[in-house]
């Protein structure tokens, strides 16, 4: 269990100095989660103030069961996918799409050398559902009965919006070529 804070202490107290350090210490990791998860700067700044907002509002609820960054940044997340549900993604369900595993495209990853940029620039060229699973999936760790828990969508579904995601980030990255 990680330990007391003691910027979060003194938020607690109603030190505004406090508020302010804690939004230094993590809001340019979460503006960089929700830009990651929305692909739209404008969006990412609103869901950011408003994850710190409720942050702020919530803090006495803080259990230190986890620690804050990781609190904040599931508070984050979550804003973020209720953005992302706002323009109405597309989910496209494994089952109902006939999916087979051997569909799948069979790459060498390891061969495969590719330019950091060029693939954050691949990523955000993603339809928000790709980009979404893709995102949570590889950057944020979460696994696919997760993902689908925090999205209300069947499993298969994920694992078919990640499997369609890395096939369109090849395509793009291999276009560039």
């Amino acid at each position: 269990m990680p330990q007391r804070d003691e910027l979060i202490e003194r938020c607690l107290k109603g030190d505004g100095r406090g508020y302010r350090e804690l939004y230094e210490r993590y809001s340019k990791a979460m503006y960089n989660t929700c830009l990651r998860m929305l692909n739209n700067v404008a969006e990412a700044e609103d869901v950011l103030q408003e994850s710190f907002i409720e942050a702020f509002k919530n803090l006495e609820r803080f259990e230190y069961r986890t620690s804050f960054g990781g609190w904040l940044k599931q508070i984050c997340i979550n804003r973020s996918i209720n953005q992302l549900k706002k323009r109405k993604i597309d989910w496209v369900d494994m089952e109902l799409a006939g999916y087979d595993s051997a569909d799948e495209m069979h790459v060498d990853e390891v061969e495969i050398a590719l330019q950091v940029e060029s693939v954050k620039k691949a990523i955000m060229k993603l339809p928000d559902g790709y980009r979404t699973v893709l995102n949570l999936y590889l950057l944020e760790g979460y696994d696919h009965e997760e993902i689908a828990e925090i999205l209300q969508v069947a499993e298969s579904t994920t694992r078919t919006q990640y499997m369609r995601a890395k096939q369109k980030l090849l395509q793009f990255l291999n276009e560039r070529s």
